[in-house]
């Protein structure tokens, strides 16, 4: 098994930047959370390591809102049910060993400070908790102004008698007091503009090197990204884990190095995380889609591909999940790049999803027979779209192509 070298920060906020897909007219919210509460937390005098993993819950506490319809909800101060986002954050970031230091933190961050202050949680933990509650509402509560093209400075007294309304109850008093000291000042508001967090996030990321991890924490890390992605529909969970071990698969079939086809798993896993922009009701629609919602749903391949590109390690993923759905004659999208300029890889991967998605339920259809996917897969391929020796290579194999795709268990075993 390889050991590759990636840069976890970078990898945490293009995660965040996946998450800002999901936001209509909310973007950046996880990045001004977590430049607020690194404000709040260098305000009460906690060390680097303290900050950092503040930092971290912060950028990444709303992990568990994949759908378009439940991210509009985070524009209210309070709702029902709103604890579920925190629990599917939670139970996510708990299935990374990278990332599940963080857990706690993101399940509690809607808890009010009068009923986690008793808790049986390390001190810590409900205090970063708390931080985040308390300026994502701030974020909250800035967004109206913003709606309405605002100035946010118009809004900074109102806001902060907000927060200080509900000293005690809502948030930790130490914590009002190093929100209200920090917030003094107009420079504090004006960084929560687009260019300057993001500039602010640039400096935090630039302190901290590429590490070195075995393939089974970069693989559990990626898998949060995939999860967040297949979670957004019921039309497309494990779509991605099902591509991935198909990619995989037939890596092995044609004897790729070991590394080959742990990225093609890695690409499989991740090759569809732009999506989280399509709207719910384009994933969901039974009917055909318009050219206009064809347009958008075509998108999701350079939405990958911008996430992805960013992090250190993982160019070859980003430019296969880039070619997904390119085809071999140049019709694909989104550079219809022809077959000799298409990478194997890609190409692998192009056969892989096509494979998955016939095989799983859409909102038009039920899923299909394995010999009505490779009757189909082969017309693609005589026509000059998929690559001939891969569909033959699915052909030969069959059977356990589609236990890679769909059976998890026998996946497993075949493995």
């Amino acid at each position: 098994m390889s050991t590759y070298n990636v840069n976890l920060h970078e990898a945490i906020y293009s995660l965040s930047d996946a998450l800002d897909l999901v936001g209509v007219t909310h973007i950046h919210h996880g990045k001004r959370v977590a430049y607020m509460a690194t404000e709040c937390g260098k305000q009460m005098s906690w060390s680097g390591p303290r900050l950092d993993e503040l930092f971290q819950a912060a950028i990444l506490h709303d992990s568990g809102v994949s759908r378009t319809m439940v991210h509009a909800n985070l524009a209210q101060m309070a709702w029902e049910n709103e604890a579920e986002h925190c629990k599917l954050g939670a139970e996510l970031l708990a299935s990374s060993p990278l990332l599940e230091h963080l857990s706690d933190t993101v399940l509690q961050h809607h808890t009010h400070w009068s009923v986690l202050k008793d808790m049986d949680l390390p001190q810590e933990v409900k205090l970063r908790a708390n931080c985040i509650y308390m300026v994502d509402r701030v974020d909250v509560l800035a967004l109206a102004y913003q709606l309405e093209g605002k100035e946010i400075l118009l809004g900074k007294d109102v806001i902060r008698e907000k927060i200080l309304s509900r000293r005690g109850d809502w948030f930790c008093p130490e914590l009002v007091d190093a929100f209200l000291a920090v917030s003094c000042s107009d420079a504090f508001w004006f960084t929560l503009e687009g260019g300057h967090v993001n500039g602010y996030l640039a400096t935090w990321l630039s302190h901290y090197p590429d590490r070195s991890m075995e393939f089974h924490e970069l693989r559990s890390l990626v898998h949060v990204f995939s999860s967040i992605v297949d979670a957004k529909s019921p039309f497309t969970k494990q779509h991605s884990d099902g591509v991935a071990n198909l990619a995989k698969y037939l890596g092995s079939l044609f004897e790729l190095p070991e590394e080959t086809c742990e990225l093609l798993e890695l690409v499989g896993l991740l090759h569809d995380i732009g999506k989280l922009r399509v709207p719910d009701e384009l994933l969901d629609k039974p009917g055909e889609l318009s050219e206009a919602e064809t347009i958008i749903m075509r998108q999701h391949c350079f939405d990958t591909y911008s996430i992805l590109k960013n992090i250190r390690g993982l160019e070859r993923v980003s430019l296969w999940a880039l070619q997904h759905h390119e085809r071999m004659d140049g019709t694909g999208y989104p550079n219809h790049t022809k077959g000799v300029d298409l990478s194997f890889e890609a190409r692998i991967v192009a056969v892989s999803d096509v494979f998955q998605a016939l095989a799983q339920a859409r909102p038009y259809r039920g899923p299909l027979e394995q010999e009505v996917i490779m009757m189909l897969l082969r017309i693609q391929a005589d026509a000059g779209k998929l690559d001939e020796r891969i569909v033959s290579k699915v052909e030969q194999n069959l059977s356990a192509c589609w236990n890679a795709a769909v059976n998890q268990s026998a996946w497993k075993v075949m493995k």
